[in-house]
């Protein structure tokens, strides 16, 4: 049975891991890379570029071309590209396929099963989504597991010993925080807290909003009117975020930025760490109230903490550092690559997952004796008179779990009842949010308050919901799987995997064709130089080699590198056998 990878799906950026005796090993992308930027763009040929390929193209091509779109799993938005409407999970199995096909072409074997991470503060819709994108990209998803907890994994295996650790991960798009108890083989998730909307990002747009506001004081110039100006201060603010976390002052150059009536525009600024720090106090200082929250959640002071690890990217601003140390009253731990550790995690926990399957794999007894015990991050409730919502698993409930209660009719003789799911911490159900509702009907005619209707949520490994509805009196039940409205069907998932699968058939076969035209040029450079070379053959072999050539260069003029098609290509090939066929009298010197 194939390997089980594990993927950090980030906003920003995507990365892969797979055990190789039995140690997880971050893979290379095909362009070199340890992490692949979670970026796809659609080429005017409607060609998926998806990676560094992608990001280098936005400026050029800002309109069809996606970033973070992880922060809009689970929600409504779709993405309309030349009359074809995208999910958020379309557009995340882009990166996931191509995450899958670096994974294949690195081990020499196909991939189908993986662990993928999400932030701990997802949805329930949000944790579906991300699953729907894994079964789209071709992907048996085995588990869908909490990014923090996933650190934690890779933490845990080399420091086995007891104690509590702060998981505090700021990614791209996302911030997270977990209290996690490392005991004798289990590492258990006490509580968790985060703001889906908070990351890099973020940091990235106060730097953005300066520079365009100090250009137009300065320059009388606003920037945000040229989209291709815009694109190309956004890239410089994220370079200069990323050397403000090593250097004290950096500038930022831009030539060229953008023309109009009154000429060219240049840019050159320079922005400080105390003007950065000062531009994004607040994004810091929003990451303490969750820090809180969790510690709070467990009734533990800062003083019960072991250790705190950094997590994503954006942890190595200094100002985060120094905050984390400040509230905490430790010094964050450097042992974890905070690009990489998510996805190293979620490689192990895949390995235990392979190993219970039982297919026989080896697995390090590191990886085989850990238990993870995760937490749900936000309460689920439903609806009762009133429009209250009444809990019925609290926060912080160690999954996967069954809860039920007993509840009764509100009206007498009273034949079904609505049930609404909600996830949150409000006190009205209008105020959480909505994951689902269903009807169950056939309850037994009966005053107020004397049926008994049992509500049971079950919440999975993965962190995924069933509720199921009973009334006790009939036997009568109803049961749904939250899926949210804002979700695909069954019907919309399969039709995407379908158009993944013909996607990447499609690829395949366009690569293949311009490695046969590359091939094909190739061979016409080499024919030609073995002919000027050649001093053996007669004049005759070499009219008829110089033919072939020039039949085949002219075949090469009429197909363009980033478009040629399987005809072309298979007459390209054709054409390459003649010359070969006749060039095999040549004898260049060495």
């Amino acid at each position: 049975m194939s390997k089980v990878i594990g993927i950090d799906l980030g906003t920003t950026n995507s990365c892969v891991a797979v055990m190789e005796n039995g140690e997880p090993m971050i893979i290379p992308n095909s362009e070199g890379g340890r992490t692949t930027p979670s970026v796809v763009g659609f080429a005017k040929d409607g060609e998926r570029i998806v990676g560094e390929a992608a990001k280098r193209q936005q400026a050029v091509n800002s309109d069809r071309t996606i970033l973070s779109i992880k922060r809009d799993m689970g929600s409504d938005r779709r993405i309309r590209i030349d009359g074809k409407s995208y999910t958020p999970q379309e557009i995340s199995a882009m990166i996931l396929q191509k995450l899958r096909r670096d994974a294949e072409s690195y081990l020499g074997e196909k991939v189908d099963r993986a662990v993928i991470t999400v932030p701990a503060y997802f949805t329930d819709a949000q944790r579906q989504a991300t699953k729907d994108a894994g079964r789209i990209a071709g992907l048996e998803v085995l588990r869908i597991i909490n990014e923090p907890t996933a650190a934690a994994f890779a933490y845990g295996l080399d420091h086995g010993q007891a104690q509590k650790i702060l998981v505090y991960d700021l990614g791209g798009g996302t911030f997270d925080v977990s209290l996690i108890e490392i005991g004798d083989g289990v590492i258990e998730v006490l509580a968790t807290s985060g703001d889906n909307h908070l990351g890099g990002d973020d940091f990235d747009e106060r730097i953005v909003d300066y520079v365009i506001s100090e250009y137009k004081k300065n320059e009388k110039v606003d920037l945000r009117r040229d989209t291709a100006a815009l694109l190309r201060v956004r890239e410089a603010a994220e370079k200069a975020k990323r050397e403000l976390s090593t250097q004290l002052k950096t500038d930022i150059v831009l030539p060229f930025l953008m023309q109009d009536k009154n000429g060219t525009h240049h840019l050159e600024m320079s922005i400080t760490r105390a003007i950065f720090d000062e531009l994004t106090h607040d994004l810091v200082e929003r990451t303490c109230g969750p820090v809180n929250q969790v510690m709070t959640d467990a009734a533990l002071q800062m003083s019960a903490l072991s250790q705190v690890l950094l997590v994503g990217g954006s942890t190595r601003i200094p100002a985060v550092q120094e905050m984390v140390k400040r509230l905490t009253g430790k010094i964050p731990a450097k042992t974890l690559n905070p690009d990489e550790c998510v996805a190293m995690g979620a490689a192990l926990q895949g390995e235990k997952l392979s190993a219970g399957s039982g297919n026989g794999m080896v697995v390090s007894s590191a990886a085989q004796n850990v238990i993870l015990m995760d937490v749900t991050p936000l309460s689920l409730s439903i609806e009762t008179v009133g429009g209250i919502s009444t809990k019925i698993i609290d926060r912080n409930t160690t999954i996967p779990t069954r809860h039920s209660q007993i509840f009764t009719t509100a009206a007498p003789f009273q034949t079904s009842v609505d049930i609404k799911v909600l996830q949150g911490e409000r006190h009205f159900a209008r105020d959480n949010k909505l994951l689902g509702n269903f009807r169950l009907s056939g309850i037994r005619r009966a005053m107020a308050g004397v049926p008994q209707i049992e509500v049971t949520f079950e919440i999975d490994a993965n962190g995924i919901v069933k509720v199921t509805a009973k009334d006790l009196g009939t036997g009568n039940q109803q049961a749904i799987t939250i899926s949210s409205t804002t979700n695909m069907s069954e019907d919309e998932i399969r039709r995407a995997m379908e158009d993944a699968r013909q996607y990447e058939a499609w690829d395949r076969e366009r690569k293949e064709a311009l490695e046969t035209r590359n091939e094909a040029e190739s061979l016409v450079f080499e024919t030609e130089q073995a002919l000027s070379k050649d001093k053996t053959c007669d004049k005759e072999t070499k009219k008829q080699i110089k033919e072939q050539v020039s039949h085949l260069r002219k075949a090469l003029g009429k197909t363009k590198p980033d478009s040629i098609t399987k005809t072309e290509a298979d007459e390209l090939a054709r054409l390459s056998e003649q010359l070969k066929s006749a060039a095999s009298a040549l004898h260049p010197e060495p």
